[in-house]
């Protein structure tokens, strides 16, 4: 089925317990089954296209990004927290309005959502050797490895698997025991010199805490006898004895 096929027009989502929207019922009911179907918010694809421009430097083709989706925009708002999309056929990462996207898997093993998937992943491990140090070339099958790995224990685990969550567990991807992104970015000499100025920050405020509990039993003690000269009453008796000479 091609993707401008004018059967696919439009869907109608709910948002899930999880907080993911999912797909209630869809104009195209002979080639998509919509149980667990889930579909990507704007707000979603928002963060994976970050992190899909990205890997730009690193070989990610845009244009298979566009081929892996249907796009989706709001139409009307229905009953029972159920909201009606509608079919457009504009480029994910170059619309201006915010779309939904829904995965084309019509065919899971070799359609073009399959397809990049694989690209992404492809990508992802060349990011993780350039900017990872590893012993040895970390590999596209131990990633996979890893990955199967969470999805299966997931599974055991009661959990509907959604596209976003699988597609983040991609782009996010790092094995375990390294980092990369924000830490390798920062410069080591500024980091250092930051922590230092944090550090000296740290010890002033300790000292100035110090200081001040230490005078504070002092001006509590000052307080006290200030309050006793000033309650003293004073002598009421008559005059002192003179001394005998």
């Amino acid at each position: 089925m091609k993707k401008t096929g004018p059967s696919l027009d439009w869907c109608i989502v709910r948002v899930g317990d999880d907080e993911n929207w999912w797909v209630d019922s869809i104009s195209d009911q002979e080639n998509w089954d919509v149980e667990d179907l889930g579909i990507i918010d704007p707000k979603q694809f928002l963060h994976i296209s970050e992190l899909l421009d990205s890997m730009t430097e690193f070989g990610l083709e845009s244009q298979m990004v566009d081929e892996a989706f249907f796009t989706f925009a709001i139409g009307e708002e229905l009953k029972g927290g159920l909201v009606k999309l509608s079919r457009v056929r504009d480029s994910l990462l170059k619309a201006e309005d915010m779309l939904f996207a829904l995965p084309d898997v019509l065919d899971e093993e070799k359609g073009p959502y399959a397809d990049f998937l694989n690209h992404a992943t492809q990508v992802r491990v060349s990011m993780l050797n350039e900017l990872i140090e590893f012993a040895e070339p970390y590999t596209q099958d131990e990633m996979e490895e890893v990955l199967a790995e969470k999805q299966n224990n997931d599974f055991l685990e009661g959990q509907r698997s959604h596209f976003s969550d699988e597609l983040l567990a991609i782009l996010e991807f790092v094995p375990d025991g390294f980092a990369i992104d924000a830490d390798l970015e920062e410069d080591p000499e500024k980091s250092k010199e930051e922590g230092e100025d944090y550090s000296d920050l740290e010890t002033s405020l300790v000292e100035v805490s110090d200081k001040e509990e230490k005078l504070l039993p002092d001006e509590d003690l000052k307080w006290e006898e200030e309050d006793k000269e000033e309650t003293t009453t004073p002598y009421e008796g008559g005059a002192p004895d003179e001394e005998t000479k």
